[in-house]
């Protein structure tokens, strides 16, 4: 098994058990990190995320499979239920990834936002959640949240 296949199997364990100092350990300093809702996200607000979400989603469960990677590319599948606003979530996610020295240096997760929008928000992300307008709205509350957790963890500033 190649070493960058073993790293991206540490890093969904350490997001199973929500140990986002494992995590913070399997990226570079200058790491960057982009979904349909945290996108361009670099270096300390990769961590500042993983920190806030598993520190959040205190029913987190996370399932992944299909991992594969070579010295420069790598790429897996992962699944994550838990509960949003009352409502539960079952995202399927797609994930790509880059290496630089051992650790990932680009990490880039894809799933339905309009799904998601679905489970999470109920009727309106339905109806709404293909919408940009919609979308524009669950990525400024997202960003609005992680800049809000950075003011108040140091170690992310």
């Amino acid at each position: 098994m190649h070493a960058n296949k073993n790293l991206l199997k540490k890093f969904y364990t350490c997001l199973q058990h929500r140990d986002h100092e494992g995590i913070s350990k399997c990226y570079c300093p200058d790491a960057t990190f982009s979904d349909p809702v945290f996108t361009h996200l670099q270096g300390r607000e990769v961590l500042a995320m993983w920190h806030m979400l598993l520190e959040r989603g205190k029913d987190l469960a996370v399932k992944f499979a299909d991992l594969d990677a070579s010295y420069t590319i790598g790429r897996g599948r992962w699944e994550a239920t838990y509960t949003y606003s009352g409502r539960q979530v079952h995202n399927l996610i797609h994930s790509k990834f880059t290496f630089r020295d051992g650790l990932i240096l680009t990490h880039e997760d894809s799933f339905s936002l309009w799904r998601w929008s679905w489970m999470a928000l109920g009727i309106p992300g339905l109806v709404l959640g293909w919408s940009p307008p919609l979308q524009k709205k669950v990525r400024d509350t997202a960003h609005e949240a992680l800049s809000k957790f950075i003011e108040t963890h140091p170690q992310y500033q």
